[in-house]
């Protein structure tokens, strides 16, 4: 049987934050090549520009919205305007997300506060937009990327751990064996 059809995402719309390139570009390419309609969000005109060249390179008819993904009118605003054109999302992928590779001691509280902001606030943010579509459908999934970084730090990612460790879901704990 062909992988993609047992994959198959066709008639969904998928919103990948941060998908101009990189890991949500790679995302995106993998769900609309299992029939997904893709979304992405860019919060600059180049970078918008040259995202939807490399999409239409793919042969993916891609949909970018300028949104600050931090911001949450922009945010409401891009949701209302992706279920008019696309429909309900019923895949959000929360990508979108910077890190700072600067010791802690160096490191200002506004990078600090940025870093945090846009890969642990935003998901929240973008998450809250989406989940009453997604309720109201019966059904969705909310996919958030994270990276080792949770799990340990470095001295020169500490506000990319602290944000990934927070959007990070916790490990079921391990049931123990009843004594019999």
């Amino acid at each position: 049987m062909d992988m993609m059809k047992q994959f198959s995402l066709e008639g969904k719309v998928a919103l990948i934050t941060g998908a101009a390139y990189g890991i949500g570009f790679a995302i995106a390419e993998a769900y609309a090549a299992c029939g997904a309609k893709i979304a992405f969000n860019c919060r600059g005109e180049k970078h918008m520009e040259e995202a939807l060249k490399a999409y239409a390179e793919k042969g993916i008819d891609a949909h970018g919205y300028f949104c600050d993904v931090t911001n949450e009118e922009d945010v409401v605003k891009m949701v209302a305007d992706i279920e008019k054109e696309l429909g309900t999302i019923d895949i959000l992928v929360n990508n979108a997300g910077i890190i700072k590779r600067i010791p802690m001691i160096e490191m200002e509280a506004k990078d600090f506060r940025q870093v945090i902001d846009i890969d642990l606030t935003a998901p929240f943010i973008v998450s809250k937009a989406v989940i009453p579509g997604m309720i109201k459908k019966g059904h969705g999934k909310i996919i958030n990327i994270c990276s080792m970084m949770s799990e340990l730090g470095r001295e020169t990612v500490s506000a990319y751990a602290a944000a990934k460790g927070g959007l990070k879901r916790p490990s079921p704990p391990t049931r123990r064996p009843r004594a019999v």
